[in-house]
Formats: C-alpha cells, structure tokens, sequence
C-alpha cells in the first residue's frame, strides 16, 4: 500500500536529492504549477539537490528556455537532465548509423543542430529520406497536434521491412498540453516494436537518463535520492528500477482515476489502480506541493 502525503515537507528529511519529473509535476506544458514550483525551492533550502529529470527530447538548455519562458523560479533546480541529452549523445556515436531518416518537429531542431562540444569533431549525421536511412531518430511526430501513431505505420512498415533501428528520444506514450493530450516518441518506438523492429530509449525508465543524472551531480550510488513523477511507465517504474524512492504525482497523467478531487487522491482507487500495474510506489500525492 502507498502512503497518500498531503506534502514533500512530510518526508523531505530523509533524502538528499530529488530527481523530479516537468510534465505534469512542475507544469502542464502552459503554465507552472505555483505550489510545485515552492515545493522544490524548500527543499533547496533546507541544503537539498533537485535534478530536474525529464523525457523531454531537447537538449538541457532548450528545456531550461521553456522553464524560463512558462516563469520557472531559477532557484528551484540545481541542473536539468533530458532523454534529449543522452539520446543525442547515443546519436552522435552512430548507434543507428550516420544517415538517419528523423521523424521530428520544428520545436526539436536543437536536437539534430546544436551539437556538444565534446562531439564537434565526431562525423557529421545526415538527415535523408527514408528509403537512403540507416536508421531512425525519433524526437516527436511531426506535427503532435493533429497526428497520431496510426498515421505512421505504413512508413515504419517500410523501416521494420530494411531492418532499421528506431532511437526513440522521448520514452513517454502521451503527454497533457494544457488540457490536449499528444503523443510523444514513444507512442511510435513501441508500435515499431509491436510491429518486430528495435527501437532504442535514452530516457526514463531506461538506466542511460539516471546514469547521466548521477554523474552530473557527482553522486555516490548510496545517495538518498527520491524520484517524483506522474508516469506509472516511467517515473515510478525507473524509480523502482534504479532501486530509488518513489513519489507518485495522481494528479498528472491519472488524474482522473482516483475520485472526483484531484488533489485528494481516494485510497482505495488508487490501491486498486496500482495493484492492477503492479506497481507500489512509497509515497503518493496529489498534486507536487
């Protein structure tokens, strides 16, 4: 059973570093959640890290513009973390070769053109068409707002059928812009594995993102770091697979499973919702405050 908390101040003693989702937790993707936001800046406070850990496919600094754009407070994060930052450096190392046919959005062209310094002298990689690709690189669809995965599979037919492999940059299914959902990256990597293809993930719950995260904040493996997220699939489940802590966020993705106030998670629906995906986070919230 989960231990439903009214806030992080509950149980912020026993740790040293947050790793805190964005989407859902610290905001919607139109607004910044003000109590979420406070919530962070206290555990600052009191000599806490907080890496910011996101699926987001952009590298760290494009993700800090986009906090910086929606009015994030500075000083309720110590360093930003992407799938973007380790999917592009698992890029630039040719996992799926040189030549990549890219399903992506104008919003992630920081992806493929702002290269890190560490790989400037590496071997370009050239954007081509599918039919010259050795592999895909998937950021997004290319238009999130009115795609959907099925528009994809007559084309990742073609990919399964050359024996391409998918490098999925953003492992979440869907994602909730303000009140549309959208589909994410990993809505086209897992129907490309449905399909028989190989599709590759660099965020969470994949170790690569944690990996990336520890090593950013010199951390030692003993480290008391407690995961925040909203995605079963991905936040609580990379929790648990890292051997971490979980606070699991009701009031993002599900929020409309757990009685008719989000912010008050009922108990027994949410027992039941969990034991159904068998997965049993420590703490559970409402929303982040």
């Amino acid at each position: 059973m989960t231990t439903i908390i009214r806030s992080l101040d509950e149980i912020s003693a026993n740790y040293d570093v947050l790793f805190c989702d964005l989407w859902g937790c610290l905001h919607n993707g139109v607004q910044v959640y003000p109590a979420a936001a406070a919530a962070l800046q206290r555990f600052r406070a009191q000599g806490g890290r907080v890496v910011l850990l996101t699926n987001a496919p952009r590298p760290a600094r494009f993700v800090e513009e986009q906090l910086q754009r929606l009015g994030a407070p500075r000083d309720c994060w110590d360093v930003i973390v992407s799938s973007g930052d380790a999917a592009q450096d698992a890029m630039l190392a040719g996992v799926v070769g040189r030549r990549v046919w890219a399903i992506s959005g104008p919003k992630d062209e920081g992806f493929f053109e702002a290269i890190p310094a560490e790989w400037q002298d590496a071997p370009a990689i050239e954007r081509v068409a599918l039919d010259q690709a050795d592999g895909v690189v998937c950021t997004g669809l290319f238009d999130d707002r009115t795609e959907v995965p099925e528009d994809y599979r007559a084309r990742l037919t073609i990919a399964r059928e050359r024996g391409l492999k998918f490098l999925c940059a953003n492992p979440d299914i869907v994602v909730d812009m303000g009140e549309q959902r959208l589909y994410c990256a990993g809505a086209l990597a897992q129907m490309y594995e449905d399909m028989g293809g190989s599709s590759l993930y660099f965020g969470k719950p994949h170790p690569p993102i944690y990996d990336l995260a520890r090593r950013k904040l010199g951390l030692e493996r003993d480290a008391r770091i407690l995961a925040i997220g909203d995605g079963i699939g991905t936040d609580v489940s990379g929790g648990a697979g890292e051997g971490i802590d979980v606070l699991f966020v009701t009031g993002g993705l599900a929020h409309d499973q757990f009685g008719p106030d989000v912010e008050n998670p009922q108990q027994e629906m949410l027992d039941e919702w969990l034991r159904m995906r068998e997965s049993a986070p420590e703490y559970s919230i409402g929303r982040l405050r």
